[in-house]
């Protein structure tokens, strides 16, 4: 190979040249290309962020939708309970009310029973006098027998 001048003038050019690429076009190439890289590094980091927020968002979630759940049945047992004192004391105060309905009647059978006894003694001693009256022949005065009244009437 045979080197002269017009080799040696392109190597000096072509080193010119290469000299220049680096210093002037490089760094206009390579500063967009490194703003690239650097917002697709924030924008992977961002994403990465975001996953661990939607991860601990997702928990939270989880973690409210269980809270809400247990306060759910919570009040579902503490109805539940307070329908069951409802109905415990309604059944209590119908016992109760009967119990009392029970002895009122009874008091009031108590009091016919009684009334009837007294008019059926009435009854009765009017018509042991009218009989004695009958046998004896002659009428008995029932304000002066009061008292013989009182004890036959006592009798029966």
């Amino acid at each position: 190979m045979d080197i002269n001048a017009t080799f040696i003038g392109q190597i000096i050019v072509f080193l010119i040249m290469l000299w220049f690429i680096a210093k002037v076009v490089v760094p206009m190439i390579a500063a967009p290309i490194s703003e690239r890289h650097k917002k697709i590094a924030e924008g992977l980091a961002a994403a990465e962020r975001g996953q661990k927020d939607l991860v601990a968002a997702e928990s939270r979630v989880d973690a409210i939708v269980r809270e809400a759940r247990t306060r759910a049945q919570q009040i579902e047992a503490q109805a539940q309970a307070q329908a069951n004192e409802i109905i415990e004391a309604a059944k209590r105060s119908a016992t109760v009310e009967g119990a009392r309905i029970l002895q009122s009647a009874e008091q009031q059978i108590a009091l016919e029973r009684q009334s009837a006894r007294d008019e059926l003694r009435a009854q009765v001693a009017a018509l042991a006098v009218a009989g004695a009256g009958k046998i004896i022949e002659r009428e008995i005065d029932p304000r002066a027998h009061s008292q013989l009244l009182d004890k036959l009437v006592a009798q029966i």
